[in-house]
């Protein structure tokens, strides 16, 4: 009997880090992705935040979202973790995708988990995880900017921007640049539709090279096959 192909090593599970500054696009980005990709799932690291009472305060009297002592690191690692041991038979979000590439249509096998945050790169145990890493950036007056226009839940304190927000945001760019390699930056101030496209596009080159990859590799086991037959018939 011909034996088949283990399905293990025909399912591609893609994960795709989406990170930068607040208010930089990542959720937007994030949403139109996951309705043109095939199996396309997204996991906010917003939805791990600590409640505000766990929340530290500096000596200014502010509260210390923008760090990473106000997630819960280790839960979000073990949901990207388990989506991608079964990514079917996770809770992490997911959205029937609107259209598929022609060239896609054939990868029934293929999962994608988009990562979206704000602190994504600064620790260490996600950097295992990444196929792909994009950082979204947005100047200063830009992102004070956007950031006004948004209500958040404790609301900002007057000041908290400039005291916490986007000093936080540098240190931590700094410290990730310092530390982290192979980031692709975006550039949060082109439009929606620019920047779309250039992820969109980057993700589906890779997926039509694990596509070449897994054919190839149905070749050469058919080649072995057909070759044991043969070296089997000559015996004979």
């Amino acid at each position: 009997e011909r034996r088949e192909l283990d399905r293990t090593q025909i399912m591609k599970v893609l994960v795709i880090g989406l990170g930068g500054v607040t208010n930089g696009g990542k959720t937007t980005l994030a949403k139109r992705l996951r309705k043109q990709l095939p199996n396309c799932s997204i996991l906010a690291q917003d939805d791990f935040f600590k409640p505000e009472s766990e929340v530290e305060i500096d000596e200014h009297g502010f509260k210390q979202y923008d760090v990473l002592d106000a997630l819960y690191m280790e839960e979000m690692v073990t949901s990207i973790r388990s989506w991608m041991k079964n990514p079917t038979g996770s809770s992490v979000s997911t959205a029937e995708s609107k259209s598929t590439p022609v060239n896609l249509k054939s990868t029934e096998e293929v999962h994608i988990l988009i990562a979206e945050g704000f602190l994504l790169y600064n620790y260490e145990p996600l950097n295992e995880v990444w196929d792909r890493r994009y950082f979204l950036t947005i100047p200063y007056e830009e992102c004070k900017r956007r950031r006004s226009t948004r209500v958040y839940q404790p609301a900002d304190r007057p000041g908290y921007f400039d005291g916490h927000v986007w000093p936080m945001y540098l240190k931590h760019k700094r410290e990730m640049e310092e530390n982290t390699n192979n980031i692709v930056y975006l550039d949060g101030t082109k439009s929606e539709e620019d920047l779309f496209s250039y992820v969109y596009n980057d993700i589906v080159l890779e997926l039509e090279a694990w596509k070449k990859e897994v054919c190839s590799h149905m070749i050469a086991k058919q080649i072995d096959m057909a070759s044991l037959q043969t070296y089997f018939s000559m015996e004979k």
